[in-house]
């Protein structure tokens, strides 16, 4: 696996492990179609979350959330869409939302965290 592959994945865990201790529960990890996949689904009582993470180990090349531009936010929302659409019973009477994790830090485990909610539709 490459080291950025790496560096994601476990900036991914990271991510996980947060909304875990948030008391969400994960319902999918890396789910892919056609259009792409989603990093993380995570769920509460009231909020189905599809989660974008990004992960940088330093802003060497920009703030992780600067990559989440208006292009990618529509396709986070047509994967949500589709997320949704397979899954009906999960999010009938939830929210369905996109949040966003950016990790900056040369280790996941002890990077910054910065949970972004509700990414706007573009």
């Amino acid at each position: 696996m490459a080291d950025k592959d790496e560096l994601g994945r476990a900036g991914e865990d990271r991510a996980a492990r947060y909304f875990t201790d948030l008391g969400y529960t994960v319902l999918a990890r890396n789910w892919r179609c056609r259009s792409g996949e989603i990093d993380l689904v995570v769920a509460d009582g009231r909020a189905v979350v599809v989660v974008e993470v990004k992960t940088r180990r330093g802003e060497d090349f920009g703030h992780p959330f600067e990559a989440i531009d208006a292009r990618k936010r529509a396709r986070l929302w047509r994967l949500a869409a589709a997320w949704a659409a397979e899954h009906r019973d999960v999010v009938q009477g939830r929210r369905l939302r996109i949040d966003a994790i950016g990790l900056t830090g040369p280790h996941p485990a002890s990077a910054s965290l910065e949970h972004l909610v509700d990414v706007e539709v573009p």
